[in-house]
């Protein structure tokens, strides 16, 4: 059994209205931090441009590669609140 089940069953003892609730908090902040973070990524990577336009191809990969590892964090939280929701 995982921990996932576990805490489920646990929340579901008392009102099982909360595990969903709570599934659908952790999928809006998980949503809300992933946007923020690509957002700081994106302003973070202009400025670094404006300041050294001749290395901008460097930093526009690096900022694709931050910016991909942000979003797979984010789905995966929000297929874990899904996961809440559906069984």
């Amino acid at each position: 059994m995982t921990l996932l089940n576990i805490l489920l069953q646990a929340t579901e003892a008392v009102d099982p209205g909360f595990a969903k609730m709570g599934a659908g908090i952790g999928a809006g902040l998980a949503a809300i931090g992933a946007g923020m973070g690509i957002g700081r990524i994106g302003g973070s990577a202009l400025e670094s441009i404006a300041r050294q336009p001749e290395v901008s191809g460097d930093i526009r990969a690096n900022m694709i590669v931050a910016a991909a590892l942000i979003e797979g964090a984010a789905f995966f939280g929000i297929v874990v609140c899904l996961l809440i929701v559906l069984l």
